[in-house]
């Protein structure tokens, strides 16, 4: 059945697609990149694919259109080279952040490109912890969607006491995210009331539940400029926090994010590697878990017709 499996990689996170490839065991498909003299992107699948299952690993990471539309010819291209099923693996879909009208004119950008996808050539999408779980809806092929969450609760559960624990939600938005994780470790759960200004600004004030004394671990669903976390860090010390851990699935890291965190008073910040980290921006209170193996047995189990909700039962 390996032999109809191909595994093919864009520019943003070759390392992720390559470790998926190892835990499958097959290799990483062969396709060629470049760039004609106006800047226009040339993509050319290296070996056949015809009648073949084909994955294509590729998250939307900076520069994002680039790596949109890098993956859009490599999805088109795959489609005139006549694979039988195209399934587009997108770690992190950034413009899940796009998902409703919150202001005149403007485009709901999330559901454009899921249509993008579909008629570049997407005949499924696989996808991990979606910053709104309105965003599923937009996709009019099916989608599997994975969490990084199982993965980061076992790392805290083997390294902190959790008796002394309480999951903070950086707003009321991220309630039910972090619920589920207070669930999951079986600790107790606060939330912040938090007011956005901007993109990278926010306002927060009182703590909606009892932290003094405690250890916070604060989940978000991804870490970008790193505004919110370092407003929550100060407002739960305000409020008598001993120790505070960030747990998050995507470390994009926008701008001076890195360097924040690295001095700020945050105990350890736990990500997966659903983005490539430069060398630039890691740090040392940095941890970086490999949700590899997750992707590796979803990929597979696609493939075979297995049932992809059956990872986390």
């Amino acid at each position: 059945m390996k032999n109809d499996l191909k595994v093919f990689s864009g520019g943003s996170n070759r390392a992720l697609a390559l470790e998926i490839c190892e835990h499958i065991g097959v290799p990483l498909s062969p396709l060629e990149t470049s760039r004609f003299s106006n800047d226009n992107l040339f993509v050319q699948i290296k070996e056949s694919v015809r009648e073949k299952d084909v994955f294509v690993v590729q998250s939307l990471t900076r520069p994002v259109s680039d790596h949109i539309m890098e993956l859009m010819i490599i999805l088109d291209a795959l489609r005139s080279a006549s694979a039988r099923r195209i399934t587009v693996v997108i770690p992190y879909y950034s413009y899940a952040r796009s998902d409703k009208k919150d202001a005149p004119r403007i485009s709901i950008a999330g559901r454009l490109i899921a249509d993008l996808l579909k008629t570049a050539g997407a005949n499924r999408v696989l996808t991990m912890d979606l910053h709104a779980d309105s965003v599923h809806g937009f996709f009019s092929i099916p989608v599997d969607h994975l969490s990084a969450g199982p993965t980061i609760c076992e790392y805290f559960k083997s390294r902190l006491d959790l008796s002394r624990v309480v999951v903070v939600a950086t707003d009321a938005g991220g309630a039910k995210r972090a619920g589920w994780f207070a669930n999951r470790l079986d600790t107790a759960m606060a939330i912040i009331d938090k007011r956005r200004i901007s993109d990278s600004e926010v306002k927060q004030g009182l703590v909606v539940g009892d932290v003094a004394g405690r250890d916070a671990i604060i989940f978000d669903d991804e870490i970008s400029t790193g505004g919110t976390l370092v407003s929550t860090v100060n407002t739960l010390e305000k409020a008598g926090v001993e120790r505070i851990y960030v747990g998050a699935t995507h470390p994009v890291f926008c701008g001076s994010a890195a360097q924040r965190l690295a001095a700020s008073s945050i105990a350890g910040v736990v990500v997966a590697n659903t983005v490539d980290i430069p060398e630039d921006k890691r740090f040392k209170k940095l941890n970086v878990l490999s949700v590899a193996p997750l992707f590796a047995q979803a990929i597979q189990r696609i493939h075979t017709g297995e049932s992809v909700s059956a990872l986390f039962n």
